[in-house]
């Protein structure tokens, strides 16, 4: 493969079947591009946005992954498995007699702050084995309650025994034992029968691409026009400039005087992040404001 890529991110729609590693390796086949990781994983069964990021824009995976995430999960009522969804073993089956007022107000009860116990079904690891691989031999170990948010639960649809619901949540959230605990608080038992993750931070489904899309664009040399720029992820933060005779440093990786950018009105705080960059408009990284000084906190110069 004859032309570098960018770097960039890619938003890439995970189609079911696929766990997020095939998704990286298929992509390292088709751009010939040894350096890309993933932003969280997704179940092979589950699918929707799995932003992928190329090059130097790896830096930002873990950044991404740290970003709230929104979910579409529809929700089986009265089936419990032992993986909390539809792939595993049956380990019971109960009727389903609640209201649709009742599942509204269970549902709804778990928006907030709480703990969760990750699933024995996980990629999480305890004593460097993966939780999936010990849950496989019939191994169960205790997992610690972990702390999460939901911040938002729409509910669309219910059709008893399946609910359908969008959820906007924290890190490390599991839909599928969010499914089982609402389950366990109705009497009825649940696990999720389907889940397709529509937002990470601002990469939304509708703008994600298949991996036979991203390889027709690449052939056709046109894949450039749909990566996202690095500096987008963080739109949040304010941009500065470095003025023309503070190039050398800002290639060197060293913080900037106020007096040497050319955002003359800025106002910053201890520990406010800034997007920095030369004077001819490339982006150089996040710089932190400390001590009256804005110090490199990430670099992603080119």
């Amino acid at each position: 493969m004859g032309e570098s890529m960018k770097s960039g991110i890619i938003n890439v729609y995970k189609e079911a079947g696929y766990t997020s590693f095939d998704v990286v390796a298929k992509l390292r086949g088709i751009l010939g591009i040894k350096k890309i990781g993933h932003t969280g994983t997704l179940d092979p069964d589950a699918t929707g946005v799995l932003p992928v990021c190329i090059g130097k824009a790896t830096k930002v995976c873990d950044m991404l992954t740290d970003k709230d995430k929104t979910y579409c999960a529809v929700m089986r009522l009265g089936i419990v498995t032992d993986t909390q969804d539809m792939s595993g073993s049956v380990l019971e089956e109960r009727d389903v007699t609640v209201s649709e007022q009742e599942v509204r107000g269970v549902l709804m009860s778990f928006v907030g702050p709480s703990k969760q116990i990750p699933p024995m079904y996980s990629a999480l690891k305890v004593n460097g084995q993966k939780l999936c691989d010990l849950a496989r031999k019939g191994i169960q170990v205790e997992r610690k309650p972990r702390d999460i948010v939901i911040h938002q639960i729409v509910l669309e649809n219910i059709a008893l025994p399946l609910v359908k619901f969008s959820v906007t949540c924290s890190k490390g959230t599991y839909i599928r034992t969010l499914c089982q605990d609402v389950g366990e608080k109705l009497g009825c038992g649940a696990c999720m029968d389907s889940l397709v993750r529509t937002r990470v931070s601002n990469f939304a489904v509708e703008d994600s691409l298949k991996l036979d899309e991203i390889e027709a664009l690449k052939q056709k040399g046109k894949l450039e026009q749909h990566l996202v720029a690095v500096d987008e992820v963080f739109a949040k933060y304010p941009s500065v400039h470095g003025k023309p005779d503070a190039t050398a440093k800002l290639s060197n990786g060293n913080g900037l005087y106020p007096e040497e950018i050319a955002e003359a009105d800025l106002q910053l705080t201890n520990g406010n992040l800034v997007r920095m960059y030369m004077d001819d408009g490339r982006f150089v990284g996040i710089f932190v404001w400390k001590e009256h000084l804005l110090k490199p906190e990430k670099m992603f110069l080119e």
